[in-house]
């Protein structure tokens, strides 16, 4: 019997909710917007995605928030805020990089979810490896030119592309 691959995606959750607000704005008169728990089931249907790490900064007031999030399958991984006039900055790069690196020989492939070009290190390695399932970059405007270079060699996905294939299967069902 075909065992599914597990595959695992690791997103950088700064970087994807900023991307979504940003994303939500530029197709407001579609009324499209980013269902998280849809896109959890996306993940696993078209990516095989058995666990899906969020990598977020920690805020006590979000507590709500994280707890929807864990509802809706996906696995927290927390960073330490810092507060810079009233700016909220949790940067998870290293952290999702390195649980990537300690979780190499559980997943099959990795799916990474970020449009940061600090990552394409990571991406490349991965493919270089056979290791990379694809890139979702948040954002096709956002998405660094370091990780649209590497489109030639691995596959991208754009999240505003995903939100409109799933806007749209919700609209034909």
């Amino acid at each position: 019997m075909y065992e599914v691959p597990a595959n695992y995606a690791f997103i950088d959750g700064q970087n994807f909710y900023k991307s979504l607000q940003a994303l939500e704005k530029e197709v407001e008169a579609l009324e499209v917007k980013l269902d998280l728990n849809e896109f959890r089931v996306y993940l696993m249907e078209k990516h095989a995605v058995k666990v899906a790490y969020y990598f977020i900064g920690y805020v006590p007031e979000y507590k709500s928030l994280y707890d929807q999030l864990r509802r809706q399958g996906y696995e927290l991984k927390f960073k330490e805020v810092a507060t810079h006039e009233d700016e909220i900055k949790g940067n998870v790069d290293v952290n999702l990089t390195l649980q990537s690196m300690v979780d190499y020989e559980n997943y099959a492939k990795a799916v990474i979810i970020a449009s940061d070009g600090d990552y394409a290190c990571l991406v490349e390695y991965l493919h270089d490896k056979g290791k990379l399932e694809c890139l979702i970059a948040c954002s096709r405007g956002g998405c660094s030119y370091l990780l649209r270079k590497l489109h030639a060699k691995i596959r991208i996905f754009y999240l505003d592309d995903i939100m409109r294939d799933l806007y749209n299967r919700k609209e034909t069902s």
